[in-house]
């Protein structure tokens, strides 16, 4: 009785590796391309968004150069501090900050 389910395989020819070899390199070969392909739709579609952002803010960009941070006028004066406030049972007790606080507000 015969086995179906092994097949048996004729040993390869030189031809038949010769054949393997080539529809290799071609399958290579069309992978490059595509991959080549893959990368230039790529950077033209990036190019693309940004030649679209660079567009669309040219006015913002024309706003900032024309107010330099030199121009730009401050009303009153900015002091960067902390402010600390303590309060104990719903009684505000003085901290030392407080009186650098009551230092300024008198010397202005």
């Amino acid at each position: 009785m015969k086995n179906s389910i092994y097949i048996t395989t004729k040993s390869s020819n030189l031809l038949n590796k010769v054949a393997k070899i080539v529809v290799s390199v071609v399958l290579i070969g069309l992978a490059l391309m595509f991959s080549a392909l893959l990368l230039i739709v790529i950077v033209t579609v990036g190019a693309m968004a940004w030649g679209y952002l660079w567009w669309r803010t040219r006015d913002l960009r024309k706003q900032m150069r024309k107010y330099s941070p030199d121009q730009v006028v401050v009303e009153g004066e900015v002091i960067e501090g902390e402010v600390v406030r303590r309060e104990v049972n719903g009684i505000s007790v003085k901290s030392e900050t407080d009186e650098i606080g009551k230092f300024i507000q008198t010397t202005r």
